[in-house]
């Protein structure tokens, strides 16, 4: 990796030029600036509010989605276990 150059007093070059930045004056915004933003949101049409309205929240939709997914369950129940184990003999007999 090749070493940086070291020039001489560029700490001092920094330190002015943030000198000079802190040397200008504030700016201020232009007469009447916020009023004119509040106007324009105010104005601004608002999304309707319909009954698919809140599907325009992602975390809706995901609850939605995971409720789904845990509600579709096609009712059918798997039969208990066997309580006992089936030798192997009965096992070939069954086939």
């Amino acid at each position: 990796m090749a070493k940086p150059v070291f020039r001489p007093g560029s700490d001092e070059e920094w330190e002015a030029l943030l000198h000079q930045l802190r040397q200008q004056p504030l700016v201020q915004p232009r007469p009447f600036f916020y009023a004119r933003v509040q106007g324009r949101l105010t104005a601004a049409p608002r999304p309707a509010a319909g009954l698919l309205g809140w599907v325009r929240r992602p975390a809706y939709v995901a609850l939605l989605g995971l409720l789904g997914l845990a509600m579709s369950g096609d009712g059918v129940v798997l039969p208990p276990a066997a309580t006992q184990p089936a030798s192997p003999q009965a096992r070939l007999r069954a086939h």
